[in-house]
């Protein structure tokens, strides 16, 4: 014979049903495990909110705001969902952190397959699991793990053939092949700081301030917006230490007005050639902004869908701070969900000018 809870009771229907956290649980929302639970009278048991049980009736239910109060209704945990363990999201999160320090430690690349038996997963949910949390594919990661290894390489003074092989790449030119795109510049340039690769610049004045254009034999590295011309060219300094920095001439000015010219007419683009440089999740974020039609804004939490990796808004919002390519890659165009203006490289009241601007336009 089971002995049921003395205290089981019925709860008010609507009280439960009206109730705002009720909504998470008819959804299953698993961003709301961890911080609230509910009991059910009819089965005896307590769950969080993600449980994949059949949707109980209101009726029965109470809505618990800590473990220890689920657990004080005399009641059981739920063997489905385990409301006691940690939350599936904590769960995986500990498993990407987990790979990612495999990937990290491993001398060669683990396959797909060797990561997902180490996360216990399938390949196919482990690689969905992987890229929300993350924003990039496994094998992105450890691109973006062994480029980084081989700039720190270079930069502590290691040969190129010492830090390619550090990296875990096991051939020459294999690395040589993605150095481009992981440096900006071939592996010795970085390795001196960007030393022999010349960078012209000029700084002009549009009517957000000055403004400090810079290009590469790639294209325009740089357009950097703020309100001291000496403090922008500190920054590419900063950014280039060891490279030619070559002063504008006459044919160089010409480029500088076509940026001034976006800079005041922003919804009408500009066709140029662009050296970007950055993180491959970054690249993807930016490509994605570069996709906002000009007088439209998105939010952060809508650009991390846009690109697969749902949960990585704070990381977009850190790859849109560091874009190099003020209004060529229209990071002005991104918002808070509530359509409010957030902080920017640029200042918030560039930010709003230049909104102001595509939206007068598009009209």
């Amino acid at each position: 014979m089971t002995v049921m809870p003395r205290n089981r009771t019925t709860f008010t229907q609507t009280a439960v049903a009206d109730d705002p956290r009720w909504a998470r649980i008819v959804t299953r929302d698993r961003s709301a495990d961890g911080h609230l639970w509910y009991s059910v009278a009819t089965t005896g048991v307590y769950c969080r909110p993600s449980c994949p049980s059949r949707t109980a009736n209101p009726r029965n239910v109470q809505l618990h705001d800590s473990l220890e109060a689920a657990k004080a209704t005399g009641f059981r945990a739920c063997k489905r969902c385990n409301p006691d363990g940690p939350s599936t999201d904590d769960e995986n999160a500990a498993i990407v952190a987990r790979v990612c320090r495999l990937i990290e430690e491993s001398e060669e690349e683990p396959s797909l397959n060797e990561l997902a038996d180490a996360a216990g997963r399938s390949a196919s949910y482990f690689h969905r699991l992987f890229k929300s949390a993350t924003g990039l594919t496994p094998k992105d990661y450890a691109s973006a793990h062994r480029a980084a290894k081989v700039r720190e390489g270079l930069a502590n003074g290691n040969s190129v053939t010492e830090a390619i092989y550090d990296a875990g790449f096991n051939s020459s030119g294999r690395f040589y092949e993605k150095s481009t795109d992981m440096l900006g510049m071939t592996p010795t340039q970085y390795r001196l700081g960007g030393a022999n690769e010349d960078i012209r610049f000029a700084v002009g004045q549009s009517s957000l301030g000055a403004i400090l254009v810079a290009s590469s034999k790639r294209g325009v590295a740089a357009i950097l917006l703020g309100s001291d011309p000496d403090a922008l060219v500190r920054n590419l300094q900063d950014r280039f230490p060891n490279a030619n920095l070559i002063g504008a001439d006459g044919d160089y000015e010409a480029l500088v007005a076509r940026v001034v010219g976006l800079v005041e007419a922003p919804g009408l683009g500009i066709d140029l050639p662009l050296d970007v440089r950055g993180t491959a999740f970054q690249r993807r974020v930016w490509q994605a902004l570069q996709q906002i039609p000009a007088g439209q804004t998105v939010s952060y939490a809508k650009v991390a869908l846009r690109i697969g990796s749902p949960k990585a808004v704070r990381a977009v919002a850190a790859a849109c701070a560091a874009n190099n390519l003020a209004v060529a890659i229209p990071c002005h165009r991104v918002v808070r969900n509530d359509g409010s203006l957030s902080g920017c490289a640029w200042g918030v009241e560039r930010k709003r000018v230049l909104l102001d601007r595509e939206a007068a336009e598009g009209r």
